[in-house]
């Protein structure tokens, strides 16, 4: 088994030996058995936390790289005029918290962006209801980093201690069942 311990970030295709294929939701693990798309067994021996993006390159303990592709898999992609109504929609699906791919269509004259996620019914009635066009079908998933993730690569957690308590008073004219 070849053993893929070092991520190098993004390589071009001609400086790898071989691919791995990968789904999104295998693409989040730091430890996986895998076949690469050559018919090699491959073992991933890597940090957790940062996703592995599509064509980023792997280095194995032998000093051979494998370049990671993002498989087609099933998403909604949700087109809409770019600008604000884009925004408004990226805001509206990114408040539900799931993971986003965002993008512009090259080859669209109505100045079109678009926003793609796994399939899910509240998130597609939501997309429709805010005046995007729904496609159904098979692409690469590889949503938006964190903004954590390309400031450095840094996980940043919501939950801390400020060292006291949060139980204030407060005069706002109207009563708090606390």
């Amino acid at each position: 088994m070849l053993k893929l311990t070092e991520r190098l970030g993004p390589i071009g295709a001609d400086q790898a030996r071989d691919t791995l294929t990968l789904p999104y939701e295998l693409r989040i693990r730091g430890r996986l058995k895998a076949t690469s798309d050559a018919g090699r067994e491959l073992g991933l021996f890597l940090d957790r936390g940062p996703v592995l993006r599509d064509g980023e390159g792997l280095r194995a303990e032998s000093g051979e790289i494998i370049r990671i592709e993002a498989a087609d898999e099933p998403v909604v992609t949700a087109r809409i005029a770019a600008g604000l109504p884009l925004a408004r929609l990226a805001y509206h699906l990114g408040n539900r918290h799931v993971q986003l791919a965002l993008g512009e269509d090259e080859h669209s004259s109505l100045g079109q962006g678009y926003v793609r996620f796994p399939p899910d019914h509240v998130l597609e009635e939501l997309a429709t209801l805010l005046g995007a066009t729904l496609e159904h079908h098979r692409a690469p998933f590889d949503p938006e980093p964190g903004a954590y993730q390309q400031l450095g690569g840094h996980g940043h957690s919501h939950s801390h201690s400020h060292g006291h308590d949060h139980d204030h008073e407060h005069d706002h004219g109207h009563p708090h069942a606390h």
